[in-house]
């Protein structure tokens, strides 16, 4: 791995040569080509050839990850803006991502990330014991996987989810959750919880928006909700005239409530014109609310919103007896009312999730870090 900067006044141009790390998860054809197993695109490569993502690729006789140890930058932020409202509430987590994406969303609010097909956009590097010494450092309480989709880096989410935990320090996968039956177990047992994007509820969305499939997302979050005990959160960016029908969110919220139950949080957010869907107005916040308000009358208990201004959809309440049990202001914590075993206090009931005796209160702070140097 080298390294080669140049500065200039305060900007800083960065040339960086491919980290060619042997990658798992493929076999080979009859044909001669071989096949990532990663995900389901299945991409089948001959030798120099790199598959959707971009940063897997063959190199002779095997497949490499180009983007193992370098990041596109470091951060700490508020563990709510994963968002992750049921895990540790007002903590920290590091987050970091790398560049790439199996997934080709028109809409993607981080194109430039994930998108990307210039290496020089990784400007960090670190190795996983950095970033889990880091972490632990800070006083995070997690790591998170984010800003592009951490199953193409999988080797180096692993890594470093293992270097975490053994400095106590949990692991968070923001992901759209397209990963292959071969990899799944493996990527998600290291992980504590993971943010899934549910974009939509139709296989016609997803093949036109993402050039992707619908099934291998529903596989995956009713895998995790029922086969591992990773703390799970969805997430739905409602895009205008695309995904945001009375029809299409209530048969989403009745799939969730018949296959995950209802006590797994579901926010859904504002989308804002980026990428190739300019044309496409901003979300109103009456669609946001409306979203909210018929997840609840389909039986959801746990429904948030979220890039809108919206108080009433921040608020975590007792499925038991409606007890307001932490209230927020965006990303800060106004009032934390659970018991130690995080419980409500007047009705005993237990809140899903995974909580401290009292919350933190990193608050709405983005922290940018450098690691590696």
């Amino acid at each position: 791995m080298t390294t080669k900067r140049t500065r200039r006044g305060p900007e800083t141009t960065t040339a960086v040569a491919e980290s060619a790390y042997p990658a798992r998860y493929w076999h080979a054809l009859d044909d001669g080509r071989l096949q990532c197993d990663l995900c389901p695109r299945e991409c089948r490569l001959h030798d120099g050839q790199r598959g959707f993502c971009f940063v897997r690729k063959r190199e002779g006789d095997g497949l490499v990850l180009t983007t193992y140890g370098r990041s596109s930058g470091f951060c700490i932020d508020p563990i709510e803006k994963k968002p992750l409202n049921h895990f540790y509430p007002g903590s920290s987590v590091l987050s970091f991502g790398t560049a790439g994406c199996n997934l080709g969303c028109r809409f993607c609010q981080n194109w430039d990330i994930s998108k990307a097909r210039e290496m020089d956009r990784l400007m960090d590097q670190a190795s996983p014991e950095d970033i889990a010494r880091a972490a632990h450092r800070w006083g995070c309480r997690s790591a998170a996987f984010t800003y592009n989709d951490p199953v193409i880096f999988a080797e180096y989410a692993l890594d470093t989810a293992r270097a975490c935990h053994e400095h106590g320090v949990r692991t968070v996968a923001v992901t759209n959750g397209y990963v292959g039956e071969s990899a799944r177990a493996e990527f998600f047992a290291d992980m504590d919880a993971a943010n899934v994007d549910l974009k939509g509820f139709t296989d016609d969305f997803y093949w036109h928006l993402t050039g992707a499939h619908l099934r291998p997302v529903l596989d995956t979050l009713v895998y995790l909700r029922h086969r591992t005990d990773v703390w799970l959160e969805i997430t739905t960016l409602l895009i205008p005239g695309h995904n945001d029908s009375d029809a299409e969110l209530r048969e989403m919220c009745r799939w969730v409530l018949a296959e995950l139950g209802p006590d797994v949080p579901h926010h859904f957010t504002a989308f804002h014109p980026d990428h190739k869907m300019l044309d496409v107005p901003p979300t109103p916040l009456a669609t946001v609310v409306r979203a909210r308000d018929l997840a609840l009358a389909e039986g959801l208990r746990f429904v948030y919103t979220g890039n809108v201004d919206d108080p009433a959809g921040e608020v975590t309440s007792c499925a038991g007896c409606g007890q307001a049990l932490v209230e927020r202001d965006r990303y800060r914590i106004r009032a934390y009312r659970l018991t130690a075993s995080g419980a409500c206090p007047r009705c005993g009931t237990v809140l899903p999730g995974r909580y401290a005796a009292h919350a933190d209160d990193f608050g709405a702070r983005r922290i940018p870090v450098i690691i590696g140097g």
